[in-house]
């Protein structure tokens, strides 16, 4: 179980469905009839709260809070070289 720490940057894999994948989507494939496409976004929200049932808090650039347990495995932790190459997107 990964251990993290308040103010830690991370990226959440999100995946969707929808009719058009927008432009940051990725692995992207259609669906049985091909009238819908399921895909990936990532998301790069930042830990405000680590909790002792074994989730986390963490908050999105627009400010949006979202309780995530903390052995979902579509969170990864952004390595320093994303966060600075993406640190536009991470919440301030």
């Amino acid at each position: 179980m990964p251990q993290f720490r308040i103010g830690d940057s991370i990226i959440y894999h999100k995946p969707k469905s929808s009719v058009s994948p927008g432009p940051r989507a990725r692995q992207v494939y259609a669906l049985e009839h091909g009238e819908h496409y399921h895909y990936v976004v990532d998301k790069y929200w930042k830990v405000t709260s680590v909790n002792a049932d074994g989730t986390i808090e963490v908050v999105t650039r627009t400010g949006k809070k979202h309780l995530l347990p903390v052995s979902d495995p579509n969170i990864t932790r952004a390595h320093p070289l994303l966060q600075l190459l993406h640190r536009k997107r991470f919440p301030n």
